[in-house]
C-alpha cells in the first residue's frame, strides 16, 4: 500500500458560511376572500398576473387588484395572494396532483362499481356502487361522486392544480372531513382520485369567520417575506382598516398597508369623519391611502409601480408623484377637492389641464413621502443584513478593539455608499444635532457619515457582556423636486 500524500502536503477545503440575504422590498401581499386558497396554506406566490388568472380567474377581486399591479411599466415581479375567511370556511381534502396519464379518461371509464370511504362532520360515508363508465371528462366524475355524497359535500376537478377536491356542505369550526379510504368492495376510487393519506395533503377542517386584522397577523407570522399589504375584497368596514393600519405600523417587520378609498367625503375639506382624515388623524406614517372613483383596488397600483425600484441599481429610486396608473381612471376633479385630498394626505390619480393625468403627491397618511419610507426600510434591513454577515462569515472573530469596529464602520459605509449610488441618499448640509465630529450646518460631502467612540471609553460591563460601543450614522436623503417657480422677468 502507498503512502498517502497528505503525510507531504496536506490541504483543507474550508467553505464560509452562505450569507443571510436581504429581505425583498418589492413584494406585494394582496389578501382577499376567495375560496381558492384554503386557510392552512393561506398564502400563493406569483410572479405574472397569468398565474393569478389561472387560479382566481378573470372576475374575481384578487385579480383584479393583480391586473394593477402587474399593469405598471416596468412590471415588478413577485406578489403573493393571502386568503382571508371573511366568512366561515368549509372543510376541504385537497387530493394528489395526478400525472397527465393518470388523468386519462379511460382510468375512470373502466370503473362501473366503484366506492371509497370519507367521513365529512364526523359521518361517515361508505360510498359504492359508482358506475363513471358514462363520463367523458374529469368534471363529469367530479360530478358523479358528488351525486353520491348526497348533500354531505362535494367533489371538483381542480384543472389548473391537476387535482380532486372534497369540500364539506357545511362551514365553521364544527365542519371537518378526513382522508379517504378504499370501499369494502369495488373498485377502489380513493386511491384513483389520489385521496387517500400519503397521496392526498393534510385535510383542512373549516374555521369560523375571522376579523381581518386576525387574518393579517396570521399572515404575518406565516411568512416574512412579503412587504406590501391590499386587502382585495368586496366590503372593508373602516374599522376593520383602521385596526389593520395599528398593527402594520407597530408589527416588528418594516412593512406598508395601501388602502383605497371610493367615499366622495375625501374630496370634503369640511368632512373630518371620513376614512382618509380618520387615518391622517393617527398619524401612521406606514399606511398610504388613494381615492378613486372609479375603480376599487386604484392603490394596487402605486405599489406596482414603487415595487419596481431594485435598490442594489444605481439612480433607481423614484418618488410616486408624477407617476401613471395604467387601468386606473383619472380623476376630474377640481382645485378645492384637490387641495382638501392634499389636506388630508391623500392621494389621488388627477387628470391635468395639459391633458396629463398623475398621482399626487405621494405621501403616506401622516405625510411622509412613500418614497422615503421605503427606502429608508430597505436601508435599515441592508445594513443589519450586511454587519450581521460580517460578523456571521468572518473566519475569526472581529475583535472588541478600534480595528476591528472601524471593520463594522466600513461595512456600514459601503453600505451607505450604495444609498447614494441608488439615489435615496446624497451630499447636503446637515442640520439636526451633531454627534461624534459632526455638528449643525456640517456639509455631508459624501451624503453620510458614521461614528463610533474609541473603545477605551466603553464601560467594563459593556466589555465584558461582549457589545460593541454604540455607532451613529447620519444620512441626507436625496429628496426629489415636486414643484417648481419660475419668474421670467421681461426688458422692454
Amino acid at each position: 500500500m502507498s503512502l498517502s500524500v497528505s503525510d507531504v502536503v496536506n490541504v483543507s477545503v474550508v467553505l464560509s458560511p452562505i450569507a443571510a440575504a436581504t429581505r425583498n422590498f418589492g413584494s406585494l401581499l394582496i389578501l382577499g376572500s376567495s375560496a381558492v386558497i384554503d386557510t392552512t396554506e393561506r398564502l400563493r406566490q406569483y410572479s405574472s398576473l397569468d398565474g393569478v388568472a389561472s387560479d382566481f380567474g378573470t372576475t374575481s377581486q384578487e385579480y383584479l387588484a393583480a391586473s394593477l399591479y402587474f399593469g405598471q411599466t416596468p412590471q415588478p415581479s413577485l406578489l403573493y395572494v393571502g386568503r382571508w375567511a371573511q366568512t366561515a370556511t368549509a372543510a376541504v381534502l385537497h387530493g394528489g396532483v395526478l400525472t397527465a396519464p393518470q388523468q386519462a379518461i379511460a382510468n375512470f371509464t373502466a370503473v362501473t362499481s366503484g366506492g371509497l370511504n370519507i367521513t365529512i362532520n364526523g359521518t361517515a360515508k361508505n360510498l359504492t356502487g359508482i358506475n363513471l363508465s358514462a363520463q367523458t371528462n374529469l368534471n363529469g366524475v367530479a360530478s358523479a361522486i358528488t351525486t353520491a355524497l348526497a348533500g354531505s359535500g362535494t367533489v371538483t376537478w381542480n384543472a389548473s392544480l391537476g387535482r380532486f377536491d372534497v369540500v364539506s356542505a357545511t362551514t365553521g369550526a364544527a365542519s371537518t372531513i378526513t382522508y379517504a379510504t378504499p370501499p369494502g368492495s369495488g373498485t377502489d376510487l380513493s386511491s384513483l382520485l389520489k385521496l387517500q393519506t400519503g397521496q392526498a395533503s393534510a385535510p383542512v377542517a373549516g374555521i369560523a369567520a375571522e376579523t381581518l386584522l386576525s387574518a393579517v397577523s396570521t399572515l404575518a407570522d406565516k411568512s416574512v417575506d412579503w412587504y406590501g399589504l391590499y386587502v382585495a375584497a368586496t366590503s372593508v368596514a373602516d374599522a376593520d382598516v383602521l385596526a389593520v393600519a395599528g398593527f402594520i405600523e407597530g408589527t416588528g417587520n418594516s412593512r406598508i398597508y395601501g388602502v383605497t378609498t371610493s367615499n366622495t367625503q375625501a374630496l370634503d375639506s369640511t368632512v373630518t369623519t371620513d376614512l382618509a382624515s380618520s387615518l391622517k388623524a393617527l398619524g401612521y406614517k406606514r399606511t398610504f391611502i388613494q381615492y378613486s372613483g372609479s375603480n376599487p383596488h386604484a392603490a394596487a397600483s402605486i405599489f406596482g409601480r414603487a415595487f419596481t425600484v431594485n435598490f442594489q441599481g444605481s439612480n433607481t429610486t423614484l418618488t410616486i408623484k408624477f407617476k401613471q396608473e395604467p387601468g386606473v381612471a383619472a380623476e376630474n376633479i377640481t382645485t378645492s377637492q384637490a387641495a382638501a385630498l392634499r389636506s388630508k394626505n391623500c392621494n389621488v390619480f388627477a387628470l391635468y389641464q395639459n391633458g396629463t393625468a398623475i398621482v399626487q403627491e405621494g405621501v403616506m397618511v401622516n405625510g411622509y413621502f412613500f418614497d422615503e419610507v421605503h427606502g429608508t426600510d430597505w436601508l435599515q434591513n441592508d445594513v443589519q443584513t450586511a454587519v450581521y454577515n460580517l460578523l456571521f462569515t468572518s473566519a475569526t472573530k472581529i475583535p472588541q478593539t478600534d480595528a476591528g469596529i472601524n471593520r463594522i464602520l466600513a461595512t456600514i459605509e459601503s453600505r451607505l455608499a450604495q444609498a447614494v449610488v441608488n439615489g435615496l441618499v446624497a451630499p447636503g448640509v446637515w442640520t439636526a444635532d451633531g454627534f461624534g465630529a459632526l455638528n449643525p450646518g456640517d456639509t455631508l460631502s459624501k451624503g453620510f457619515y458614521v461614528y463610533a467612540p474609541p473603545i477605551s471609553t466603553q464601560s467594563a460591563a459593556d466589555r465584558q457582556a461582549r457589545k460593541a460601543p454604540v455607532i451613529q450614522a447620519a444620512i441626507k436623503l436625496a429628496g426629489a423636486v415636486h414643484s417648481v417657480n419660475t419668474i421670467i422677468n421681461v426688458n422692454r
